[in-house]
């Protein structure tokens, strides 16, 4: 029997234990995916140690706090500087980011010519994955934050219209809208979005937030965080068991 889980704060609706034991079931596999909620980072040494894990997603809030605690991360987690996958081999634990994996895959079809700027809503970890792809594929990216910490983030105060056609791409990283807070969106002037937009939400539950609600009325292309999500676990299972 593989045990393998996730590390977070909050995860009484989480997307992992459900996506994971029905692939158990329905490829036969012995193995049990369990939910790891800890207050604190430093919780985590005692999950690390265990002993029986083959395994591990991390979520919020926990993609950055997490890189401390671990043996070995590897060389795109260290670029990005979040990890929200820990495999276990030859007795070490090795942090990845399959975030940005998930990513890419999901948003390539939707992607366009016109989309050369994003703005991107959130600096936590799943920001930077967002933020390592976009980069990579030459897209420049802003960052709004609801307290920015140095010049190259935003408050939400100062997006305009201007800042809003400027980016062709809005993507929104944090978990304002997640369930049960279904009826709150970001601070985000979505009277500014156009058909030309590609709105991304990386929120999965629910599967249409406010926020997309919102820039649809508005015209805009819409996408929500399931793919990437679906994306990221394969990924992540596929490390786990590349050894």
């Amino acid at each position: 029997m593989k045990n393998y889980g996730l590390i977070g704060r909050t995860l009484k609706h989480s997307f992992s234990k459900d996506f994971f034991t029905e692939k158990f079931i329905k490829e036969n596999t012995e193995a049990e995916y369990h939910n790891f909620e800890i207050s604190d980072i430093k919780d985590v040494k005692e999950i690390l140690k265990r002993g029986d894990l083959h395994g591990l997603n991390v979520t919020i809030p926990y993609k950055e706090a997490i890189l401390p605690f671990l043996d070995e991360v590897s060389e795109e987690a260290k670029q990005i500087g979040a990890v929200n996958a820990i495999a276990f081999q030859n007795g070490k634990t090795i942090g990845h980011n399959t975030d940005a994996y998930g990513f890419a895959r999901s948003i390539k079809p939707f992607l366009k010519n016109t989309h050369h700027r994003a703005l991107i809503l959130g600096t936590g970890g799943a920001s930077k994955a967002v933020a390592h792809v976009l980069e990579n594929i030459g897209l420049d990216v802003l960052f709004v934050s609801r307290d920015p910490k140095n010049e190259e983030h935003f408050s939400y105060s100062a997006i305009n219209s201007f800042m809003v056609q400027a980016c062709g791409l809005i993507v929104n990283t944090t978990p304002v809208g997640m369930y049960p807070n279904v009826d709150e969106m970001p601070d985000f002037p979505v009277e500014y979005l156009t058909p030309d937009h590609l709105v991304v939400d990386l929120i999965y539950n629910p599967e249409k937030t406010k926020f997309l609600e919102e820039a649809e009325k508005n015209g805009a292309e819409i996408l929500n965080g399931l793919s990437m999500l679906k994306e990221q676990a394969l990924k992540a299972y596929e490390l786990w068991n590349n050894n």
